[in-house]
């Protein structure tokens, strides 16, 4: 199957999808020659990435960090201040295609505001005096808050994880989005964040070997969750600040710069401004 490129109906959108990587793409400026090359660079990830997906999928370790492809380094750079919880290059390889084909499109020529959204992880390019702003919703699409960034913000990743979503969690998040200066960075905090979220041992949490849902798994035998029944407030409590605990640690070491974090209808945030408004009705401001 060959990459399917394509303009989307509003004429300012490309989609660019080989197998399961799916990208819609915005850019202002010169826009149809930030779209050739993102498709001309688009040609080519998914090939890379299968030559070293066994290699991406083993735990990351300081012997195992070196990569041809540009973007399984990219992957690898991303992951390789975790190594010391479990984790894999796999858990940045949409942020990392992500900040790929937006870095072809900044190379191709100058723009004054681009993104590349690849299932919800976001690659973002704001020139001086441009803005952003994306919606955080729940997997069941209610509504969780507005992320407003301003290129002073110096935030070039928005990356979501959680239960429910395109990949498999040990946690029981419903989402956690964090905002990085690249997308890789977001993508794989967000990961680890949402694995943090958790209640170990839980009677109302379900799980099953992540090797019993996808036969290639990275995560292989360990235990990902599958169902999550309604939680009681001190555990849902518990749950969120074992996460923000991750996250704020992960921001004192410059990894992040602020993270929302979702269960069952509470939020914790971390961020130097965090997170302000009522109830779902939440602006990330000067993050």
């Amino acid at each position: 199957m060959n990459p399917v490129a394509a303009i989307l109906p509003c004429g300012t959108r490309l989609h660019l999808q080989h197998g399961p990587i799916d990208l819609i793409i915005g850019a202002d400026g010169a826009r149809q020659v930030a779209f050739d090359a993102a498709e001309a660079r688009f040609q080519t990830v998914l090939q890379e990435l299968v030559r070293e997906l066994d290699q991406l999928r083993q735990p990351m370790t300081l012997e195992r960090a070196l990569f041809v492809g540009r973007i399984a380094r990219r992957m690898a750079r991303a992951v390789r201040p975790h190594n010391l919880t479990f984790v894999t290059p796999m858990a940045a390889v949409a942020g990392a295609v992500a900040d790929e084909i937006l870095n072809a499109m900044r190379q191709a020529t100058p723009l004054r505001r681009a993104y590349v959204n690849n299932g919800g992880d976001i690659a973002l390019h704001l020139a001086p005096g441009e803005t952003f702003t994306s919606a955080m919703a729940s997997v069941e699409g209610h509504d969780l808050g507005r992320i407003k960034v301003a290129s002073r913000d110096r935030i070039g990743g928005i990356a979501t994880s959680g239960r429910g979503g395109r990949s498999l969690s040990l946690g029981i998040a419903d989402s956690v989005t964090v905002l990085a200066r690249t997308a890789a960075l977001a993508d794989v905090a967000a990961t680890l964040i949402a694995n943090a979220v958790n209640l170990p041992d839980h009677p109302a949490i379900t799980r099953r070997p992540a090797s019993d849902l996808q036969d290639a798994s990275d995560l292989g035998d360990q235990l990902v969750t599958t169902h999550c029944a309604p939680l009681a407030q001190p555990d849902i409590h518990h749950a969120l600040q074992s996460g923000l605990i991750v996250a704020e640690k992960m921001r004192d070491a410059g990894l992040i710069r602020a993270a929302s974090l979702h269960l069952q209808g509470e939020s914790r945030h971390a961020g130097p401004s965090g997170l302000t408004g009522q109830q779902n009705k939440r602006t990330l401001l000067n993050a």
